[in-house]
């Protein structure tokens, strides 16, 4: 592989109040994106982005708006001089997949956005009728966390949801279980666990009824074999068959995301040099923990592209 950036889209957990919004007073072509953004979803995101508090972090608003911000940024690199169609490699981490295939020309950017709204009503739906929830296991093992998952799914759903890093892993279950999970972790040695602050139990069998819903508005989707290799979270290894993406985006929900085992597979490759077109810089803290030489050039804000 060309020693070009690969390219690694940050997903739920990048959004902040005021996201874009410094991209929109730089740049034209960030503007007139948020812009096709209010006409296709038939609402302001900009104002729910810039002007409503809160309101970002609700997972049927977090997602466009994280996925607009990436797509905005991603053009004002292109307009910089950033050639898309020659990047060795696209991955986002769980939503971010949605902007790793717009990457890869294999999504386009309406199709795209619209699949990501009806994504965060159905996992804002399917948390509000399962009281769910996040709980990340500060410094375990994948061995630790899947015999958590077993201690706490007696009591409910509980199962592994992201194998981000080395000591970076991730439950999501039902209330009960994760709580069981809490008072048992250090137990089988994980000393410090944290809840997220998320609706509810993504990447678990919480999620199913959004599984379903997703896969039913896939079929009505054209999704194109990727024109860069794309990395899936569900399997961690590229994937190019347009069916088997489709499967995996509506499977992804449900299914843990295996960021450690994709950005292996890219290390793998020989790639070293990577972007991460914010929001935030998220990807390059989680690289440091798998590969401390691997580079990670963050473009968050206008500034970053200043610099580069």
């Amino acid at each position: 592989m060309s020693m070009q950036e690969a390219i690694l889209l940050p997903g739920q957990g990048a959004q902040f109040e005021g996201l874009g919004q410094d991209w929109c007073e730089a740049y034209e072509v960030a503007a007139a994106t948020f812009a096709a953004a209010d006409r296709i979803l038939g609402f302001s995101l900009r104002d729910k982005c810039w002007n409503s508090g809160d309101e970002i972090h609700r997972t049927d608003i977090a997602q466009p708006a994280i996925f607009t911000t990436s797509v905005a940024i991603l053009r004002v690199l292109e307009q910089e001089g950033l050639d898309l169609a020659a990047v060795p490699l696209s991955a986002g981490l769980s939503l971010g997949e949605y902007t790793a295939l717009w990457v890869a020309d294999s999504l386009d950017f309406a199709d795209g956005l619209a699949l990501v709204r009806l994504r965060g009503e159905a996992m804002q739906a399917a948390s509000e009728a399962c009281p769910s929830s996040m709980l990340s296991l500060m410094g375990a093992s994948s061995e630790q966390a899947t015999q958590l998952a077993e201690i706490g799914a007696p009591h409910g759903i509980c199962q592994v949801a992201n194998l981000n890093a080395p000591g970076q892993v991730i439950l999501s279950g039902e209330l009960a279980a994760l709580a069981v999970v809490e008072s048992q972790a250090r137990e089988v040695g994980v000393r410090r666990t944290r809840r997220l602050q998320v609706a509810g139990g993504f990447h678990s069998e919480c999620m199913r009824p959004a599984a379903d819903r997703l896969a039913s508005a896939l079929e009505e989707i054209e999704i194109k074999a990727p024109r860069v290799s794309f990395l899936s979270n569900v399997s961690g290894v590229p994937e190019s068959d347009p069916k088997q993406i489709q499967e995996h985006l509506a499977s992804q929900v449900c299914s843990p995301v295996l960021w450690e085992k994709s950005m292996r597979w890219a290390l793998d490759q020989g790639l070293r040099d990577f972007l991460e077109p914010g929001p935030g810089k998220i990807l390059a803290g989680i690289m440091r923990k798998i590969d401390a030489e691997a580079r990670v050039r963050s473009a968050a804000t206008p500034a970053d592209v200043v610099q580069s």
